[in-house]
């Protein structure tokens, strides 16, 4: 029989973003004002900087240049995630 010194161990380390990307309606839609006005904006910002995160991820002549990573918090956030 095999004695426990002589087996080896991995072990893997992982890291799981659950974000929700539900996009905030148009103000117009919604009539928001005030705080919740700079929310939603706040919000499609973001949606906004990772789609073009993504655009350039995907695109292999912007991917040398410059992925804008720094753009939004949601981007930095997921920027190991990303690539």
């Amino acid at each position: 029989s095999e004695s426990s010194s002589n087996k080896e161990f991995e072990t893997l380390t992982a890291k799981f973003h659950f974000v929700d990307l539900a996009g905030s309606e148009r103000l117009k839609r919604t009539g928001a004002t005030g705080d919740r006005a700079k929310e939603g904006i706040s919000i499609n910002c973001g949606l906004l900087a990772l789609g073009n995160v993504i655009s350039a991820l995907g695109d292999k002549s912007k991917r040398a240049i410059h992925i804008p990573y720094r753009d939004s918090k949601l981007t930095r956030l997921l920027q190991d995630s990303l690539g």
